[in-house]
């Protein structure tokens, strides 16, 4: 097996694993409205699955710093491919709140999949290998929705289970071609130290890692606010409707593939990650702050263009960083944490997005979310000076 090998899985394993949630977004609304749903509940279906990503991506990450990554991975995709099962055999709402439990628990080993790329990739090419998880977020965004699109045209339930079944068959082939990253000499064995908030208060403590952490929280929140009001804003501005709104989400999917996928790698290269950090969270702001006052179709795709390029310049360049503050031993754990601080993003992002929108206007979510932008690349210049990095949170 060739060194890239397990890369090329590990990003095929994660590709999949993202089309399979994508499958589900596009009917997800509907299928909970034929059992009574209001828009709360649909909000609270999505709520729920990165509430359970932010309780469970330390949980799984420590966990593989301790038996290995190829279990959880393994186990997370067996977990996914069952509660997309349940999600198809739902016959109440209640049920369909019990499988997304229980997907955003499996769909919380992602950061197993970041620390499989740190114990694979050597620190000048860390940026790039966590490139690949956004790639595969931008494909997953791309195909998962159009097959979840075309097959809910059968039922609700047919594209639940297709996705059931893609996941089995990722995690079979997941079985036979995927081998152990993490070398045996470096796992952990401290079964006192805590999986989840003590990670967290020692990651935040610790001189850089802190500020790493904050600045993947802010990022994730504003650009949350995009993905909550997005097809909203277009449809009050444009006067597009749930089709169009499709192509302009898979335009973003392309843009973060190019990006994430691409030139992520030659720019960690040229400016390192700190410059692009500073850089990416500069267009972010400017994005943002511009999207809602698009004239046209033709700037609104510019726009998102500055806007993808900053949030795919400033993700995987925390996530490589973060990765280096840690040491070998906490890979796992630390990144599962900035998952968490991920998902917790995700988590208030829509709740502020929707709430300004509703009380202040369509522009609001996306000014707001400049305002936060604007705070982060403060704090960057004021500390992500280029130094050696501490290593460890201990």
């Amino acid at each position: 097996m060739t060194k890239k090998s397990p890369l090329v899985i590990i990003f095929v394993t994660v590709l999949l694993d993202l089309i399979g949630f994508g499958i589900i977004l596009p009917m997800l609304p509907f299928y909970a409205k034929s059992y009574g749903a209001t828009a709360l509940h649909v909000g609270l279906l999505s709520t729920s699955y990165s509430l359970m990503q932010l309780l469970f991506a330390p949980v799984w990450g420590r966990w593989s710093d301790r038996i290995g990554r190829r279990p959880i991975i393994l186990l997370g995709l067996f977990g996914s491919g069952l509660s997309y099962l349940v999600f198809g055999l739902a016959d109440s709402l209640m049920i369909l709140f019990v499988s997304r439990i229980c997907a955003g628990i499996a769909g919380a080993n992602i950061s197993t999949a970041q620390a499989y790329i740190a114990d694979s990739t050597s620190s000048e090419n860390r940026a790039k290998g966590m490139g690949l998880i956004g790639a595969a977020y931008g494909l997953g965004f791309i195909i998962g929705p159009a097959i979840g699109g075309i097959l809910s045209k059968y039922s609700y339930s047919t594209p639940a289970f297709f996705a059931s079944g893609l996941a089995f068959v990722n995690c079979l082939a997941a079985f036979w071609l995927l081998p152990e990253s993490l070398n045996p000499a470096t796992r952990s064995h401290h079964p006192g130290r805590e999986l989840n908030w003590g990670n967290l208060k020692r990651g935040l403590r610790h001189p850089e890692m802190g500020v790493f952490l904050i600045l993947f929280f802010i990022s994730t929140f504003a650009f949350a606010n995009l993905e909550a009001t997005f097809a909203l804003m277009t449809a009050k501005k444009f006067g597009f409707d749930a089709h169009q709104n499709g192509y302009l989400f898979a335009y973003i999917g392309i843009l973060i593939t190019l990006m994430q996928g691409g030139l992520i790698g030659y720019l960690v290269r040229i400016f390192g990650e700190r410059k692009l950090v500073a850089s990416g969270l500069f267009c972010m702001i400017f994005g943002l702050s511009l999207l809602p006052y698009s004239t046209n179709l033709r700037m609104l795709l510019l726009v998102l263009v500055i806007l993808t390029f900053g949030n795919g310049a400033t993700n995987p360049s925390i996530s490589s960083l973060i990765s280096r503050a840690a040491g070998p031993e906490d890979q796992g754990g630390i990144l599962g944490v900035a998952q968490s601080m991920a998902s917790l993003g995700r988590i208030v992002g829509p709740i502020w997005g929707g709430f300004v929108f509703d009380a202040f206007g369509y522009q609001y979510p996306y000014l707001t979310g400049g305002i936060f932008m604007a705070l982060a690349f403060g704090l960057s210049l004021s500390t992500l000076k280029p130094k050696v990095l501490t290593r460890g949170m201990a």
